[in-house]
């Protein structure tokens, strides 16, 4: 029984190990862009769009608009 909680208790640390793991490949290819002002400005800017798209067209989906 204590090798199967030893065993449980393994779960939590794989699964922050693997999301720190998607995000880091999925961001590593944004990092250049970064060196520069002008491309920064524009990743920054690029990466708030498209969470406000992504917000207002959950927003419509799901009927939560208060309008």
């Amino acid at each position: 029984m204590e090798e199967f909680f030893n065993n449980v208790s393994r779960y939590p640390r794989y699964l922050i190990t693997f999301s720190l793991g998607v995000f880091l490949t999925a961001l590593s290819p944004l990092l250049p862009l970064f060196k520069r002002p002008t491309t920064a400005i524009a990743a920054v800017a690029f990466l708030v769009s498209g969470f406000i798209f992504l917000s207002f067209t959950l927003r419509a989906m799901l009927g939560l608009n208060t309008v």
